[in-house]
């Protein structure tokens, strides 16, 4: 079974929002660096936000301050849950979005989710 699961996304229009979720299960995500990725049609998937286990965040220079990534440490090191806040969405954006352990090097090839498809039009 696939521990993570992602959900939140749809179509909507450029200049709006989606917030993604990211229900992962297992304490090794709550010990290490999350992340959301992103894979266009044609393209490799890339890394656009990541965050620690002590909260500190990076992100991708093409959604560098339009998107917000957070994370809840629950009581329970087994579930853990990531959000991805998108504002200001650009039709560049589109693309399956997936979360996982960051950097994609630490993440074993059966552990990828069906991701959640974000669409945006112009």
């Amino acid at each position: 079974q696939v521990p993570v699961v992602e959900s939140g996304g749809g179509l909507v229009q450029a200049g709006g929002s989606l917030r993604l979720s990211c229900a992962a299960s297992g304490s090794i995500f709550s010990i290490n660096t999350m992340g959301w990725y992103r894979q266009a049609p044609g393209k490799q998937r890339e890394l656009v936000a990541g965050i620690t286990s002590g909260g500190s965040t990076t992100y991708a220079d093409s959604v560098k301050g339009r998107f917000t990534i957070s994370r809840d440490n629950a009581e329970n090191a087994d579930e853990n849950t990531v959000y991805l806040q998108m504002n200001r969405l650009k039709p560049e954006d589109t693309a399956v979005y997936y979360c996982n352990l960051a950097p994609r090097e630490l993440v074993p090839d059966n552990y990828w989710g069906q991701g959640t498809q974000v669409t945006v039009s112009s």
